[in-house]
């Protein structure tokens, strides 16, 4: 009887074990963002970009418009890849595009333009990088879609052809 016990209890432990790794194999501790929760958007204060006259975001966004805010540096390697598609974007005129340039140097992100043109209507200075974390922005470039004061689309990383079109079909 003894020796049917022991393997029997060997089994049974085995299995509990190995039920609990792949438990939590399949449990994932990795944070993502909800990027398709509706939220109001961030009221601040801040620069404008090219006068670095004081500017309150209520003055920035009106009801009935579609904006595009879009967090951007010249430093920032995806920001230049993604500048082309805002730049045929803001040729559509269906979507106002609103720069926030993020912990930059003014001199840097005018030359950036410059270079390869200036897509905004209006672009905010976010020296800090605060403004953008109040925006739940954690990197450069996103990308916020908003209409009546409400972000109702996030992208994160830099925009391409598929999310070019995803806001065409938002925005009709």
């Amino acid at each position: 009887m003894k020796n049917k016990v022991l393997p029997f209890s060997i089994i049974i432990i085995f299995g509990i074990i190995f039920f609990i790794f792949y438990k939590s194999l399949k449990d994932s501790k990795i944070y993502t963002p909800d990027v398709n929760k509706r939220k109001d958007i961030p009221k601040f204060n801040t620069k404008e970009f090219f006068s670095g006259e004081n500017m309150e975001s209520s003055s920035i966004f009106e009801l009935d418009k579609i904006y595009l805010l879009n967090i951007w540096s010249s430093w920032c390697v995806p920001c230049r890849q993604e500048h082309s598609f805002l730049m045929n974007l803001n040729k559509d005129n269906k979507v106002i595009i609103i720069g926030m340039n993020y912990k930059d140097n003014l001199k840097s992100g005018k030359n950036f333009l410059k270079e390869l043109g200036n897509p905004y209507k209006e672009i905010f200075i976010d020296s800090e990088g605060t403004i953008a974390i109040d925006w739940g922005a954690y990197g450069v470039p996103e990308s916020f879609l908003i209409y009546n004061n409400e972000i109702i689309k996030k992208y994160i990383g830099p925009l391409n052809q598929q999310s070019i079109d995803e806001i065409n079909l938002l925005i009709k």
